[in-house]
Formats: structure tokens, C-alpha cells, sequence
């Protein structure tokens, strides 16, 4: 079982007789399936393969080198006369195996054009991301995992006093207390980021291929696995965004991109690249999926609280509670631009005075208060 590990190579595979018994029976004792889902950057390696073993019809006998390196060959010679009936390869077999895995790779792409299913974009997409679950399993803090099965956003609160608003079909890893001289936080989806600031202590949000380091700042990151790109979008203050090392062992280098408010980035996934927006109100995309949260004025001159907690509600997707009778001709004057939603409340509830409070609870905000000073 420990052996398979350290498969580097496609006729490692093929030597394995649980491997072939896999591949040809479906019948998987050794838990190949579930190997390769936990070994995502094998994954292809694992489909290379399986590919190869099915085009090479190899009986079930046990395999020597030489039988294994003679089955491709025979298999890249078929290929190879394939393609030659239709004007596609114009260099003789012998040239190609001058050089054993530039034909193997050679051998499997022609392969994947004659299905024309084995190199599907979706497929390279699934198999060349960096997961979620890669990235908290080499975290070595105890993580609080928060998932929105839901139709709705999510407000989480993290123990810093930031909110982050959680999408359906998201999720987010954080420990219950931060410590030492870093937040860091991890996200599979989308979730839109008020960080509380902290020079000493910078915030970063590991998402797939991505990490976004921050001080203090609103922002909104997009990092569906399923999906072609991974996207950051700043509303405030100014974040730095960089690859994951993760990719640095699919050979790229690590790349640094400065975004500030209204700027973004997309990490194309397909090719590894990263692409700047310095205006998103001229990129289509970007355009129509700004949310409330982004677009609504937090900055407040002699407005009713009443009206205040709305555009909280219309912002957060949260339902705000709070004595109508009490508060009615309460008015404020105050600038909640670049707050999280915790300090929003704090600042309100202060300024209406002290016999004023607010409990959260989820997406509910309770607040009690005897009137404004």
C-alpha cells in the first residue's frame, strides 16, 4: 500500500498487478479510487495510466519491463500508423522512441485527440487545482470548518473581531483563537472578507491556488473548485495576492500582484496565469457579480438609524432586530466604509450610548437599547 507512494512513473503503475486488476475489472481491493481522489496531483499521472493500459488490451499476466516497454511501443506504433492514414504524423515511430517518455506523452496525447475526450478542459482543470483539503490538511492548527449548504450568504465571525460573508456552496477553515504573528484562514468558494485591522498581525486567506495577505481591508474572493478561474476583488484598502507554494512543485514560479480598491485579479487556472483588472467596471464579468455589499455607501450624515440598520440588512443578508418606538428619532452621523460588521455594530451601538448593545446570532442581530443619548 506504502509502495504506491512512490510512483513517479507511468510503468510503475503498469507493474502493479492490484493496479491492472483495477483498470480492467473495476474490481478495486487495493482502494485505488480512493487513493487517487487523496493524491490529486497524481491523479493524472493515474489516468495517464489507466489510459494506457486500456489501449494496450495487456492481458492479466504478471508484466516484466521489457513486456511493459514492448506493449507501448506497440501501442505507440498503432497510434502512430492511425495517424499517418490521415496526414497528421509525418515522422517514422523510431524517431519518437529515440526518446522513452517524450513518446509516451506523445503517444498519450494523440491517443486523447482520437477519443477526443481524454484532455477535455474540464478534465486539466479538476486535476492541475490545488484543493481546500490539500491546503487545511498541511495546516498543523486546529481548524473550526464553517459549510453553507444553504441558498443564502453566511456571516462568520472570527475571533479577531473580522467577518467574512460566506456564499452557498462555500466553505471556510479558521482556528477558534488566532495566535502567533499571522492570521490565516482557507476558503473553497466565495466569500466576501472585512478584516480587522492589525500591522502586526497580517491576514491571509489560502484559497486554491491563491494567497491573499491583508492588514485591515474589504474584499471578495471567488475560488469555486469546479470552476475555470479563481478571483479577487477589492473594495477597500489594498491586498496583495501571490500563487500558493503548492504551485511552485507544478514548476511555476511564484508570482506578486498589488490590487487597491477597485482593482482585481484572475488566476486563469488553465494556464497558470495571472491577470490584473485595473478597472472592473470594464470587464463584463466582474461587473455583473458585484453584490450589495460592495455597492452600497456606508458613509452616514445625520441619517435615522432605522435606515442605517437596512443597508446593513441589504448589505450582510442578515435580519436586525432591534426597538422601533426607542430608536425612531434617533439619527447619526459616522463613517462605516471600512469596518467589519462586528465593529460596525459596536460603533453604533456606542454612539446611540451606553444602555445600547447588539448580540449576533448567525445571520440574526438583536439590539437592545433604551433610546438614543
Amino acid at each position: 500500500m506504502q509502495e504506491r507512494n512512490n510512483y513517479t512513473e507511468v510503468e510503475d503503475f503498469l507493474s502493479d498487478e492490484s493496479f491492472r486488476t483495477w483498470v480492467r475489472s473495476e474490481e478495486d481491493y487495493e482502494h485505488w479510487e480512493e487513493w487517487a481522489l487523496e493524491n490529486p496531483r497524481r491523479a493524472k499521472l493515474v489516468e495517464q495510466a489507466r489510459l494506457w493500459l486500456l489501449a494496450m488490451n495487456v492481458p492479466e499476466t504478471t508484466l516484466s519491463s521489457a513486456d511493459i516497454q514492448s506493449a507501448l511501443e506497440s501501442t505507440l506504433v498503432k497510434i502512430t500508423k492511425k495517424e499517418a492514414t490521415i496526414n497528421k504524423i509525418n515522422s517514422p515511430v523510431q524517431k519518437l522512441w529515440r526518446n522513452y517518455w517524450l513518446s509516451g506523452a506523445a503517444a498519450v496525447l494523440l491517443f486523447g485527440l482520437l477519443l477526443n475526450w481524454f484532455y477535455k478542459d474540464d478534465f486539466v482543470s479538476e486535476n492541475s487545482i490545488v484543493t481546500y483539503k490539500e491546503l487545511i490538511h498541511d495546516n498543523g492548527e486546529g481548524l473550526v470548518e464553517q459549510t453553507n449548504n444553504s441558498d443564502k450568504s453566511q456571516i462568520i465571525t472570527l475571533s479577531d473581531g473580522s467577518s467574512v460573508l460566506l456564499k452557498p456552496n462555500s466553505k471556510l477553515s479558521y482556528p477558534k483563537i488566532f495566535v502567533g504573528n499571522e492570521r490565516k484562514v482557507y476558503l473553497s468558494g466565495e466569500g466576501f472578507f472585512e478584516i480587522s485591522k492589525n500591522p502586526k498581525k497580517p491576514f491571509f486567506v489560502f484559497a486554491n491556488e491563491i494567497v491573499t495577505r491583508v492588514v485591515g481591508t474589504s474584499f471578495r474572493i471567488k475560488a469555486y473548485s469546479d470552476q475555470p478561474n479563481v478571483e479577487v476583488l477589492v473594495r477597500t484598502g489594498k491586498v496583495t495576492v501571490r500563487s500558493n507554494e503548492l504551485i511552485s512543485n507544478f514548476g511555476k514560479k511564484e508570482e506578486e500582484v498589488v490590487l487597491l480598491p477597485n482593482q482585481a485579479l484572475r488566476f486563469v487556472r488553465q494556464e497558470f496565469t495571472f491577470n490584473k483588472i485595473t478597472d472592473i467596471t470594464q470587464d463584463e464579468s466582474l461587473a455583473h457579480s458585484v453584490g450589495n455589499i460592495e455597492q452600497l455607501s456606508f458613509e452616514f450624515t445625520d441619517i435615522p438609524v432605522a435606515q442605517i440598520f437596512k443597508t446593513i440588512e441589504q448589505a450582510y443578508l442578515v435580519k436586525i432586530d432591534f426597538p422601533h418606538s426607542k430608536l425612531k428619532d434617533c439619527h447619526l452621523t459616522t463613517s462605516l466604509s471600512d469596518q467589519p460588521l462586528p465593529e460596525k455594530l459596536k460603533i453604533i451601538c456606542k454612539s446611540l450610548g451606553n444602555n445600547t448593545s447588539y448580540e449576533m446570532n448567525g445571520n440574526q442581530v438583536i439590539i437592545t437599547s433604551n433610546g438614543c443619548e
